[in-house]
């Protein structure tokens, strides 16, 4: 590896906005805002979005299903007098 080409890693609390829920990783994002875990205290990130409120990763995400949206849009709307102009 080279020399003073690396970054400068160190211990950093990401708090989730949402669930409160902490992870500690390692990061060179700058913060003045510090948080104890698991008995001592970290630089501190707020999150508004991790893996523990992410709907992904909870399994509350809703699957749109886009097949036949046209056609659907076309039978709501047949009455309308909308011509096609292709």
């Amino acid at each position: 590896m080279k020399k003073e080409i690396h970054p400068d890693y160190r211990p950093v609390v990401f708090v989730d906005a949402l669930t409160g829920k902490k992870f500690l990783s390692a990061s060179v994002a700058e913060t003045s805002t510090t948080t104890e875990f698991e008995g001592q205290e970290y630089p501190a990130i707020r999150m508004e979005i991790t893996s523990d409120s992410h709907p992904f990763y909870t399994g509350k995400q809703k699957f749109t299903q886009a097949d036949g949206a046209v056609d659907k849009f076309n039978k709501k709307f047949a009455n309308f007098g909308f011509k096609n102009n292709d």
